[in-house]
Formats: structure tokens, C-alpha cells, sequence
């Protein structure tokens, strides 16, 4: 009972400074070691639990939901390879600098590397991809002030500076099962751990008399932002944009494209414009700032990359980091973003600037918006399949995007939206595994949400279905199932004719209405426009899972945007600018 008593003590203390210290969600994958820290959050009143069966889901799920609250969440899982299967989220998270709390259960020391049953080296087993690592120290009593203290400073470790994953490795001892009539539970006589408290980092005078000047100065400037998740930042570089008379190139995960911010001075259709080598030379800025992370397109990477000498390139970032994988000389900002340009601004007048060079860019964003978004032709293509979702979306929505070629026909077919939606995606490692898993996740506390992505993308996380069903989560999934892996298309592997289908096409073949099925949700396979339309709006009716899949031909892809992309080419050719 000594044991039994302890363990209960220890283990609520902790479980209970989780949740003093902001911890609201907790994803468990049940199994015999960790049992009592599963049944000690199944019965802890203030952090909601979510029972996930397969780990790598699990994680991903909990990534989902990170995102969507912008809040740490917490992972459980027994020991063994269960925490290896957390490792692609793990990775992911790290990368797109997501806050999970991750708690592995382990074998006692004296049980680790003699061969005992579900025993592997779990310390730091995610090595460089977490922020944090402890192996706790088995429970005893005298320990309680400790326990809530690694709990606190787990939590604090994944927010402070850039967030992201920490992983605490739990050993305990059997028997596993707590007592929660044992006193001392909970809260009782140990006090919880204070908040800690992170300030913002912000520019000096002369830094912000540099940036005034250099914006102020009539100068060609550009500001890009990136993928950010930021939802207030759109404001502050729509005004910053404004007031200096600068284009926006806002990447679809900007949060820059949708909502009620001024979006006046915003550049969507960027990919397009750098595909046109005159584009490319004759619109050469003076100076760039970026926010976010790099943008999504490849044509944007390239064009800096070719005046790389000759364009002065800041990118603002609230904490040291070195995130700019063009290799172009660059001016890192530490400082808060919004903070930034709330500087910028501070005694600057209320009327904007419109320069000839920003009404440049609008006049030709306005022209190849025409020409990207032109009415399509019957066969159902990837990038009005994009056009359409954005119509039918709902208000107050979620859109998650798959990777591979779902993100970029996202960049090049979203427009401006007054609609409040939030777009998101992991790229952070740009993975096409637990992409259903995460959108269900965004998912989890009722928002509507949409999520686009490929059949290969679809397939490689059909058990994240598992959770819908069982919590009969609402979300719309569209499936652009051209059969097989669209983006491989145009890479030169495509020219290699006799090995393309078999390992880059890969071809699946697989029937997903009855998969669908069998996790209970609708499904309706589309072929034209009408029936497209028709089932988005019927899917945004229902309850539960709702997937529409979208049949097009991948042989027929790269020839409808490489028409497209040449009529923009001559459109600029014959610009007067």
C-alpha cells in the first residue's frame, strides 16, 4: 500500500501542475505502463482526454489540436516502440515550432537493457527534435515538490522562445494501478509551481530609425510573409504595407489571404508572376522583409536566390533562429513581429502611400487572377477544385491542407476572402503521413474545418478515421484522387518513362468509398463541376465525416498549368510597366 500510495501522490501532483501551468488537452494511447498517468488524467476534472488507439495518429492528433489552441498539449503512451511511433509529429512539431508535451511511460532502471519485455532506450530518443529532455526519477514521497516542478518547467520549455516538443520519460514500477482515495492527492499541502513569465523582444531607437528610413525612403520594398500562425500579425503588416506603399506577398499560410484585415495592397498570384523570366528582371526589389517562414513557392525561392547580391534581405523573427534555407546573404530581426511594426508606424501619418511600384503589382495581380481563376473547362482539374472550395467554404472555418501538390494549388487558386478562415499545414517537415490525423485535431473543439489533400496523402492515414468516428468529429475531407503522386509530374523523374509509374506514380487502385464506409461517413465521388459544387454544400450540412472525392487525370495536370503560366508570361511580355 506504501507503494501504491506514493505512486498515486506522485503522479497526481504532476498531472495536477500540468494543469496549473495552462495544459487543457491530453491525447492517451492506452497501455499497461502507463496506466497511472492515463487513469490519472481520465480523472483529473480540468484537462480534457482524448483516446487515440494507434500512436503515430495519436501524435499527430495532438499536433492538430496544438495548432487550432496555440496551447501545449499533452501525449501518453506505455513504453516500447508505442513512443516510437510518435516520432514523424515529433519531428513535424519541432519544425513547425508546435508545443507538445510528450510523456512516455518506461520500464524501472533495473529493467532497462537486460532484455526485459517492452523495454527499449527511450532516453532521448527523439534527440535533436525536442527542446527539452528528463528522465524523471522514480516516485517517492519526498519528491512531490520536484515532480510538480519538472512539470512546470516542461511546460515553460515548450512555449518560451520558439515553441515546439519536450519529452519527459516516465520510469515506474509495478503495481501501476492508483489509489485516489489516498490523501495528499491533487493539490493538498504542495503548492503548484508560478507561472513563468517571457517578455517580447523589440528593436532600439536606432533600429527603428534604420527601418523607417529604409521604408520611407521611396525605395522598392517588398514585404513577404511566410507560413505564421500569428492570427493578429495580418493587421499589422496590412498597415505597415499601406502606410509605406509596399506590395504584400502573402504565402496561403500567411493568414494574410482571409479575414476582415485591409488586403488591398495583398499579391496572391506571386508564383505565377516569377514564373515569367521578364517578371523576374524587370520587378527586382531594393530590399525584402520577411515574416513567417519561407514562403511555399519554389518560383519565389529562385528569384531571390538570382538577385541574391543586389537585394538588401531582412527576415523578422521574435527569437534568435537562423530560418532562411535560400543561402541568400540575410539580416536576421529578433524581435516580436507585431511589435515590429507597431514601432515601424508609431508618429506616422494615417494616409497610406501608393507608389508607382505597388500599383504595378496590383494592376498585374488583378489580370493574372483573371487569367489563373478563368472559368475551367468540363474536366475536373486540382486548381478549380481550389477555386470552388474557397466559394463554398463556411465563415469561421479551418481549412488544413495536405503537402506535395495540394498546398501549392492552394497558393496559386486562393484569393483575397473577406471570410474568416484560417488555413494551416504541416510544413514543417512537408510530410504527406498524419495529415488526416492533424486536420482531425484542428477539428476536435468543434470548428468547421475542411481538409484538402491527395489520395496518397489520404491513404497513408486512414486509421486518423478511427477517431472521427468514435467522437464524431464534424469535418469535410476533399480527396483529389488522380491515382497516384501528382507532384512527381514536374520533377525531371517524370522523364524516365520506363520506372516513373512504379516508383514515382505509384498508382493505388484502392476504393475508398468502402473505406469510408467502414469508419461511417459519407462519401460522394465527383466527375463534373455540378456535382462538385453540390457535394461540398451537402458535405457542410452534415454531421460527422463528409468526404467528397474529386476524380482527375494526372496525365493532363502539368499541361493545364503550364497553359495557364504561358498566358501569364504573355500578358507581362506585353506589359507596359
Amino acid at each position: 500500500m506504501e507503494h501504491t500510495a506514493t505512486l498515486t501522490r506522485y503522479i497526481t501532483q504532476f498531472v495536477d501542475q500540468l494543469c496549473c501551468s495552462g495544459v487543457e488537452d491530453v491525447v492517451i494511447s492506452p497501455g499497461s505502463r502507463s496506466t497511472p498517468l492515463a487513469m490519472t488524467f481520465r480523472e483529473h476534472g480540468d484537462i480534457a482526454h482524448w483516446i487515440n488507439l494507434d500512436e503515430r495518429s495519436a501524435a499527430f492528433f495532438a499536433l492538430g489540436i496544438a495548432k487550432d489552441k496555440q496551447k501545449p498539449v499533452a501525449l501518453v503512451c506505455t513504453s516500447g516502440t508505442a513512443a516510437a511511433n510518435y516520432y514523424p509529429a515529433i519531428v513535424e512539431a519541432y519544425y513547425s515550432r508546435v508545443p507538445l508535451l510528450v510523456l512516455t511511460a518506461d520500464r524501472p532502471h533495473e529493467l532497462r537493457d537486460v532484455g526485459a519485455p517492452q523495454a527499449i532506450e527511450q532516453s532521448h530518443m527523439y534527440g535533436n527534435y525536442v527542446k527539452w529532455f528528463h528522465d524523471l526519477a522514480l516516485p517517492e514521497e519526498r519528491l512531490l515538490p520536484y515532480v510538480r516542478k519538472q512539470a512546470s518547467r516542461a511546460v515553460h520549455e515548450s512555449t518560451s522562445g520558439h515553441s515546439g516538443p519536450v519529452h519527459l520519460n516516465i520510469p515506474l514500477r509495478e503495481p501501476l494501478i492508483p489509489d485516489f482515495t489516498t490523501p495528499g492527492c491533487w493539490r493538498s499541502d504542495i503548492p503548484s509551481v508560478p507561472v513563468m513569465i517571457t517578455g517580447n523582444a523589440t528593436l532600439n531607437n536606432e533600429q527603428i530609425r534604420f527601418f523607417k528610413e529604409k521604408l520611407f525612403s521611396g525605395q522598392k520594398g517588398l514585404i513577404v510573409c511566410g507560413p505564421q500562425s500569428n492570427k493578429q500579425l495580418p493587421h499589422y503588416i496590412a498597415q505597415l504595407a499601406a502606410k509605406a506603399g509596399l506590395p504584400i506577398i502573402a504565402d496561403p499560410l500567411s493568414q494574410l489571404r482571409t479575414g476582415p484585415h485591409d488586403k488591398r495592397n495583398v499579391i496572391e498570384s506571386y508564383d505565377a508572376l516569377l514564373r515569367s523570366e521578364k517578371f523576374k528582371n524587370d520587378y527586382k526589389p531594393d530590399y525584402i522583409i520577411r515574416f513567417g517562414a519561407m514562403p511555399v513557392s519554389k518560383a519565389y525561392l529562385k528569384w531571390i536566390q538570382k538577385h541574391s547580391n543586389d537585394v538588401d534581405h531582412y527576415v523578422v523573427d521574435e527569437f534568435a533562429s537562423h530560418r532562411e534555407p535560400s543561402g541568400v546573404p540575410t539580416t536576421f530581426v529578433f524581435s516580436h513581429p507585431a511589435e515590429f511594426c507597431e514601432q515601424i508606424l508609431k508618429d506616422v501619418g494615417e494616409e497610406g502611400n501608393e507608389t508607382e511600384w505597388l500599383s504595378q503589382w496590383k494592376s498585374l495581380n488583378v489580370e493574372v487572377k483573371k487569367i489563373m481563376l478563368a472559368s475551367p473547362e468540363p474536366a475536373l482539374n486540382e486548381g478549380h477544385a481550389v477555386v470552388y472550395l474557397s466559394e463554398a467554404i463556411p465563415e469561421e472555418s479551418n481549412l488544413f491542407v495536405g503537402n506535395s501538390m495540394p498546398i501549392r494549388e492552394v497558393d496559386s487558386f486562393f484569393a483575397s476572402s473577406p471570410k474568416k478562415i484560417n488555413i494551416m499545414a504541416n510544413r514543417g517537415a512537408n510530410g504527406i503521413d498524419g495529415v488526416v490525423s492533424t486536420a482531425l485535431g484542428t477539428a476536435a473543439q468543434g470548428r468547421n474545418t475542411t481538409l484538402l489533400l491527395g489520395d496518397l496523402s489520404f491513404f497513408h492515414d486512414l486509421n486518423g478515421l478511427l477517431i472521427a468516428k468514435q467522437k464524431k468529429i464534424n469535418m469535410t475531407i476533399v480527396v483529389i484522387n488522380n491515382d497516384g503522386g501528382g507532384i512527381f509530374s514536374y520533377l525531371p523523374q517524370a522523364l524516365n518513362s520506363d520506372h516513373f509509374e512504379e516508383l514515382f506514380g505509384t498508382p493505388l487502385g484502392i476504393d475508398f468509398e468502402k473505406v469510408v464506409s467502414m469508419y461511417e461517413g459519407s462519401h460522394r465521388r465527383v466527375v463534373n463541376w455540378e456535382s462538385y459544387i453540390e457535394a461540398l454544400r451537402l458535405s457542410y450540412k452534415e454531421e460527422g465525416l463528409s468526404v467528397v472525392e474529386v476524380i482527375t487525370d494526372r496525365e493532363s495536370h502539368v499541361a493545364f498549368h503550364q497553359t495557364r503560366w504561358n498566358k501569364v508570361a504573355d500578358l507581362i511580355e506585353g506589359w507596359n510597366s
